[in-house]
């Protein structure tokens, strides 16, 4: 079939173990945590102490070292592949870290998400069950939906999140028919009142699902922090408090998600605004309504599935003065305050909806984009909100000190916080 591609795709589903394969696993995620823990240990004494790099070569032979150790006997009764996995994504942490596309890479706890990843040769799959390594019955999944006919499984990850359920997400190489072709493009202004709002003067509304749990969870948290810490209670009413947490996260991504395939089957071109998100919700006072919107999870959404589909998605410059500008006349406004929604041009006296004539001048500056291939800048003397100024890292990434929070040490205090860490870390 003409423009058929192949792509990597997760499958994620629920699953309910047993009591025998809920031990199992846990003691694959504390065994996966321990060893993360320590070979990060390792690679930081080693960068500080001998100005040693660590590979995953090395940290593998660790893993074989340890193995030995009669206190670290444990390691071998689980299965070897997502131990030799997680090695294998902490040296990607470090190779995204002297790259500069992240920070230091952070030790495990065993309060957050657990995962563990198991490839072809840790699994059992003959279509319709998947048995991992060490399993003695197939997992009782929950197949909400089928997976492709014919694919076959490269990677099967197992998680268990604070609300206490169990995922597997199952990827595989699948084949996309792109949509067809159509003549329709639309410009995005992400909004608080309205999560979008389009170039057509369609005002979608977001759910607020934090704002609409806040009683809920309030509740929940007043709960758990009655309870003594380190008790049993206490665990449980931490439990709950994640239950609304993860009942948010899910109502939240489920909207996004429709949305974005709506926008991506309905539109050929579809521009947006390269927003710092990051930076926007050091404002204290819009945080919490910035981050209930999910711009962050919105624009990923929309990469990936216009990439599938056969769509295009422009990106215009973030210091583009799209609310400022008049989308009839081109005149710039020097100051527009975010509690004014509407203002009349003073140049050709057109009355615009603040977000609707954003969106209008999004449109325009993606199609330019799109025809020109060429950027949108702003203009000269543009000022640039403090907030919105990026971090520069250094040309050494270990001297950057991206990984810090902020203060300024020197070299013999950083290593002693590093290695007082590591040392109280909970295995």
């Amino acid at each position: 079939m003409v423009g058929l591609h192949v792509v990597k795709r997760a499958f994620r589903f629920r699953v309910y173990p047993t009591d025998s394969q809920q031990v199992l696993l846990r003691s694959t995620f504390g065994c996966v945590r321990v060893v993360w823990n320590r070979s990060l240990r390792y690679r930081t004494d080693a960068w500080f102490e001998r100005k040693e790099r660590v590979n995953y070569n090395a940290s593998s032979a660790l893993l074989t070292t340890w193995k030995r150790e009669p206190e670290y006997g444990w390691l071998n009764e689980v299965s070897a592949v997502p131990l030799q996995q997680c090695l294998r994504h902490q040296q990607g942490a470090f190779t995204n870290f002297f790259e500069k596309r992240a920070g230091y890479p952070k030790f495990k706890s065993r309060h957050g998400c657990q995962a563990a990843e198991f490839t072809t040769s840790a699994f059992r799959w003959d279509g319709t069950n998947l048995t991992l390594a060490k399993m003695v019955e197939p997992l009782p999944v929950r197949w909400s939906r089928r997976l492709p006919k014919g694919v076959e499984p490269s990677t099967v990850t197992m998680t268990l999140d604070p609300a206490g359920r169990w995922h597997v997400s199952i990827l595989c190489e699948v084949e996309i028919v792109p949509l067809p072709h159509t003549d329709r493009a639309v410009g995005l202004d992400f909004g608080i009142t309205a999560l979008v709002v389009t170039s057509d003067g369609e005002k979608i509304v977001g759910g607020n699902h934090h704002r609409a749990d806040l009683a809920r969870l309030g509740k929940a948290q007043r709960r758990r922090d009655h309870k003594q810490k380190g008790s049993a209670n206490r665990a449980k009413a931490s439990v709950k408090v994640a239950r609304v947490h993860a009942r948010i996260a899910d109502r939240r991504r489920d909207q996004l998600h429709k949305l974005s395939t709506r926008l991506i089957r309905e539109n050929q071109t579809v521009a947006i605004e390269d927003l710092n998100v990051r930076g926007m919700v050091r404002n204290r006072r819009l945080a919490r309504a910035i981050s209930d919107q999910g711009w962050g999870d919105l624009r990923p959404m929309l990469e990936y599935k216009a990439e599938w589909y056969g769509r295009d998605l422009v990106v215009i410059d973030r210091w583009f003065p799209s609310s400022k500008r008049c989308s009839g006349c081109g005149h710039v406004v020097e100051r527009l305050p975010l509690d004014v929604r509407q203002w009349a041009c003073p140049q050709c006296a057109v009355v615009h909806d603040r977000n609707i004539n954003a969106a209008v001048n999004v449109l325009a500056a993606g199609l330019a984009v799109a025809a020109c291939g060429d950027g949108v800048r702003p203009p000269a003397n543009a000022e640039r909100h403090p907030l919105m100024k990026q971090e520069t890292l250094g040309s050494d990434p270990w001297e950057s000190r991206s990984f810090r929070t902020g203060e300024d040490v020197n070299e013999s205090s950083f290593v002693e916080r590093k290695r007082s860490r590591c040392l109280t870390e909970v295995p």
